[in-house]
């Protein structure tokens, strides 16, 4: 599952800031640009992103298998036809389209969370968000980075002691009945640990963060970001 993997690679010394700011010039590149020409330059722009992270596609596909099908789905469904000739390629075109560029900004997105830690990036949505908004927005958001892997555990795991008490012989209806039922305990009773954590350690809306600043490496990046925002305005 996406999560933060500790390296050296240049990914990971650049500011936080930097890479948000990459993140939105290059979702609205992306969003201007949904045209065969615009996504193959930003599959250019991703795959430098993925090697600057030194993550291999294949390993961020993996990490994010579950989105994919949703994805391919999409422009078939459209594509379908009550009549000959049964599929339109017209009609799937520009959903396929979409669905790439859905992908490709989850691709961008797996090399932010892999290199950068948690505490950096609450304290990066702080100094770009500032005030109560902020800080509520950066919990929320280490809150989701931190559990979404513990709670995909759980789920892992319930599906592992299921197939060991043979419950591959269970219809499928059933299955993930017991899946989803032993997931949803588990999410409940992690929110109330969490909350009986906080409440112990004196939760505090403007913790002590780690300081950001910004280096030379940055520049380059900050002055690509506002040019992919400078594409959508031409």
């Amino acid at each position: 599952m996406l999560r933060y993997d500790p390296g050296a690679s240049p990914a990971h010394r650049l500011d936080p800031r930097s890479k948000l700011c990459f993140q939105f010039g290059f979702a609205a590149a992306a969003f201007a640009h949904t045209t065969p020409r615009g996504l193959a330059v930003l599959t250019g722009v991703t795959l430098a992103a993925l090697g600057a992270a030194r993550t291999s596609p294949l390993a961020a596909a993996v990490d994010l298998r579950v989105a994919l099908p949703f994805l391919v789905a999409a422009p078939l469904l459209e594509g379908l036809t009550l009549g000959p000739p049964w599929f339109s390629v017209a009609e799937a075109r520009f959903p396929a389209l979409a669905s790439y560029r859905v992908l490709l900004l989850l691709f961008v997105s797996a090399a932010y969370v892999r290199t950068t830690p948690v505490r950096e990036s609450r304290a990066a949505i702080q100094w770009l968000v500032p005030g109560k908004p902020g800080q509520f927005l950066a919990t929320g958001v280490a809150l989701v980075f931190r559990f979404l892997p513990v709670l995909r555990d759980d789920l892992l795991r319930a599906r592992e002691a299921m197939q060991a008490r043979l419950g591959t012989e269970r219809p499928l209806a059933e299955r993930m009945r017991l899946v989803a039922t032993a997931g949803l305990r588990r999410a409940f009773a992690r929110s109330d640990t969490l909350a009986l954590a906080l409440r112990a350690r004196c939760f505090a809306w403007n913790p002590t963060l780690p300081p950001l600043a910004f280096a030379a490496r940055d520049l380059p990046v900050l002055l690509f970001a506002l040019g992919l925002v400078a594409s959508v305005a031409l």
